[in-house]
């Protein structure tokens, strides 16, 4: 006689024989408010497709990697950072037997809640929120609030815990729950440092020659070369831990590397100048709305102002929050940007 199963049973089946005892299974989907799975795809498959189809998503491709405003169409954005990341982590999660689609959906989500020009812009939205609200800002927080508060027009996209999970600690002091969001963590590190040393090679800011000689030689010459070291030595080094860890010896250099990139890149002379730009627009945006709220449109029931304008700010691209800056400073400081 036939035995039929249903996708569930074939999904859970499989994972049993395939994946490692630690990975987290797909089945059964924890969420604020219970739903019926769907009958063709995973839970963490519905959530991947939640996000990719959120606008806060959409609007990552014109958001701020690193450098703002870049002239050319080769520089990194919020976008293609995400894109490369989840690529590297979803790597990690089949060499180590681990589960895939959870990994791509925190992967996919964890830097939606970014506000406009990357770190500058975050920086000076939490001190403008620090001065007149007495709370502060940070990325991996106001990404979690994308997804259960503001999306759907207030509705939020009802995420798994461990999605959830995985996009709120992706940064910071605390572990993600998940081995899977443990990889995604770490990875955001390996892709950013990587494409970022591409960018500022690219734009000028960097020679080859700048680039540190021992961390170089150790990792790769080129961001493919030290991409393929680093996921190398995490998935031997996970193995034998039953953790997502690096060496001392490649984690080591990729810290120091990421220091230089700080140095050099990150916090450097041109930075410097963007960052003060960056502020005084975000600061004249957030006193504006402060003074006039019923201007920033309310997504969350329930927001004070301060939540509000910060939920406006913080979900502005690059293009609008200047064409935003430039409607409030004409003709005291015309429409250039620069």
């Amino acid at each position: 006689m036939e035995m039929t199963f249903s996708f569930e049973e074939r999904v859970s089946a499989w994972e049993k024989e395939f994946l490692s005892e630690a990975a987290t299974r797909s089945y059964p989907a924890r969420r604020a408010v219970e739903e019926a799975d769907s009958p063709v795809r995973t839970p963490f498959q519905r959530d991947r497709d939640r996000i990719v189809h959120s606008k806060a998503f959409r609007r990552l491709k014109h958001k701020t990697q690193v450098f703002v405003s870049p002239k050319g169409d080769h520089y990194r954005t919020r976008l293609t950072h995400t894109l490369e990341a989840c690529g590297i982590a979803r790597t990690v999660a089949r060499a180590l037997g681990l589960n895939e689609d959870l990994t791509e959906a925190i992967g996919l989500g964890h830097d939606l809640g970014h506000p406009p020009f990357g770190h500058a812009g975050e920086e000076a939205l939490d001190e403008a929120l620090r001065e007149r609200c007495e709370r502060g800002f940070k990325h991996n927080e106001h990404s979690l609030r994308v997804v259960e508060a503001l999306e759907r027009d207030g509705r939020g996209l009802n995420l798994t815990e461990q999605v959830r999970d995985g996009i709120l600690n992706h940064t910071g002091s605390r572990k993600p729950a998940t081995l899977e969001g443990r990889i995604v963590k770490l990875v955001d590190r390996v892709a950013y440092i990587n494409h970022d040393i591409d960018d500022a090679l690219r734009a000028g800011i960097l020679a080859p020659g700048d680039l540190p000689a021992a961390e170089i030689e150790l990792l790769g010459e080129t961001g493919s070369q030290r991409i393929d070291t680093l996921v190398r030595d995490i998935v031997a080094r996970s193995e034998q831990a039953g953790d997502i860890v690096q060496s001392e010896e490649i984690g080591g250099a990729m810290l120091r590397l990421r220091k230089f990139m700080f140095d050099r890149v990150y916090l450097g002379p041109l930075a410097r100048e963007e960052h003060e730009r960056v502020r005084r627009a975000m600061r004249t945006l957030f006193d504006h709305y402060m003074a006039h709220p019923d201007e920033a449109p309310a997504t969350a029931p329930g927001a004070d102002d301060c939540q509000r304008v910060a939920d406006y700010l913080a979900g502005m691209t690059d293009r609008y929050c200047i064409a935003k800056y430039a409607e409030l400073t004409v003709p005291e400081e015309g429409l250039e940007w620069r």
